[in-house]
């Protein structure tokens, strides 16, 4: 295990931000954005039953190592968790029930898209339209997840923030990074909402959370994205989503997202979390699995931040939030704070909400798009597929491989959609890439055939890659 050397310079901050909670004058709330997302206001929780007061001498616990919960006769000990960090936190007042290396910075994967939700969201209108473009959708790093935008299409901007928040698509992430002034733009003010918030653990070195040296955040840091986030009516919305249509017109290139957060729908061996309200999940190789999960039960909202649970077993992240949450509802109303997050004041919406919109279109309406040539070939996208033999023989067996292969990666991301395949004859070997959808598809890596292709099923991600039109 590497060596701490965060302990000293979290003593000042995080007591600094602490006492200011507790003790500063309340005042104008700071704001960032024409929507104020980070109107913060020491001394006023939004309301709902609070704990005990605490005493006027009270000192954070939340900068020492180690699990911190103050034993009482009647409140029962945390469950032991593998975590390296997580925390436990009553919204009713702010009020950290127990934690473990609450700023122990680690790398946060795809919780990192709440601080960009916080940052971009307020800054466009839900129903406003963007027509994806093959600029949009450079520089997405290999392996990362996809919503499955496709390029040329128009999308709502709700549709969009369905990509992030259901399927953590980092198609959906680029494609409002561009709307914002760019990707380098857009992570620094990521840095900087992060600056306000008071999370001083965080820095931004990819605004879709993918591995990147140097990017790191805390449970701490991540509780008070969670928190900021839930004051916002659209960001609960979308974080809350269970499955939604994309795009949610409909229409014959519409295909369902159902959000990866298995403790929300239950999924995958995991029952769902009677109450859970989001927030967001992620995984990647050196951030493991990470979750923000809130759950609300008798008026009573919780917020459990956990990272990198060791223990091994698949679905560890969601089991140890769950048995947290069971603790923190239990304990809540008696435990004694080791820590108090600062307040967060309700966002306030002069625009069109993702969570007062109406139903999306249905029937003759929602049909009417996609139409003509182009919405056709989408509809039915076809595999257009060299083939190094000219024989009968060698034209079957590469039509069976790709049917029992790639075409059933497209359906598994894109239920309901039939992909047909189409064999042309090539002359020598072309150079081939590993389609982002099929990898690791059914154990097998699917080798499409790369420059000089003709693209034409109507994947974005493909002709980003490989830099040509369909």
């Amino acid at each position: 295990m590497s060596s701490v050397s965060w302990a000293p310079v979290r003593v000042v901050t995080a007591a600094t931000v602490c006492a200011a909670s507790l003790w500063a004058v309340p005042g104008p709330a700071a704001a960032d954005g024409p929507h104020g997302i980070d109107n913060l206001r020491a001394g006023a929780h939004a309301a709902g039953p609070a704990g005990p007061a605490e005493p006027a001498d009270f000192e954070s616990r939340l900068d020492r190592r180690g699990v911190q919960f103050l034993p009482r006769p009647d409140v029962p000990e945390p469950p032991e968790v593998s975590a390296l960090s997580w925390m436990v936190t009553d919204l009713a007042d702010g009020k950290v029930l127990a934690a473990k290396d609450a700023h122990r910075p680690l790398p946060p994967a795809s919780t990192l898209k709440t601080l960009f939700a916080l940052t971009v969201l307020p800054k466009f209108s839900q129903g406003a339209v963007h027509t994806v473009s093959l600029e949009d959708l450079a520089g997405i790093e290999s392996g990362s997840s996809l919503a499955g935008l496709k390029e040329d299409m128009p999308y709502q901007v709700a549709d969009l923030w369905h990509g992030v928040f259901l399927s953590s698509g980092s198609d959906a992430v680029h494609t409002l990074a561009s709307m914002n002034g760019g990707w380098r733009k857009t992570i620094d003010d990521m840095q900087e909402t992060a600056r306000r918030l008071g999370a001083r653990d965080t820095r931004v070195e990819s605004a879709d959370g993918f591995d990147t040296p140097g990017q790191v955040s805390s449970a701490y840091d991540l509780s008070l994205f969670g928190q900021a986030g839930l004051t916002d009516p659209d960001f609960a919305h979308f974080a809350s989503t269970k499955r939604a249509e994309l795009p949610q017109d409909g229409g014959p290139d519409a295909f369902t997202l159902q959000n990866t957060n298995r403790l929300l729908v239950g999924s995958r061996g995991v029952r769902p979390y009677d109450g859970l309200i989001g927030v967001k999940n992620g995984y990647t190789t050196h951030a493991g699995n990470t979750l923000i999960a809130a759950a609300r039960r008798d008026g009573r909202t919780l917020l459990v931040t956990l990272m990198n649970p060791r223990s091994g077993g698949r679905n560890a992240v969601y089991e140890e939030t769950r048995d947290l949450l069971d603790w923190g509802f239990e304990a809540a109303p008696r435990a004694a704070a080791v820590g108090v997050l600062p307040t967060v004041e309700p966002v306030e919406r002069t625009g069109e909400s993702a969570a007062r919109r109406p139903p999306a279109a249905t029937g003759a309406a929602a049909q009417g798009r996609g139409r003509g040539a182009a919405g056709r070939r989408a509809a039915h996208p076809e595999l257009v597929v060299p083939v190094r033999g000219r024989s009968r023989r060698d034209h079957r067996r590469r039509r069976a491989r790709h049917r029992s292969v790639a075409a059933p990666a497209h359906r598994a991301r894109e239920p309901g959609r039939r992909v047909r395949v189409r064999l042309r004859p090539s002359p020598r070997r072309r150079p081939s890439y590993m389609h982002p959808i099929g990898q690791g598809y059914g154990g097998r890596r699917m080798a499409l055939p790369g420059e000089g292709r003709r693209v034409s099923h109507g994947c974005a991600a493909c002709r980003a890659l490989l830099g040509v039109a369909s």
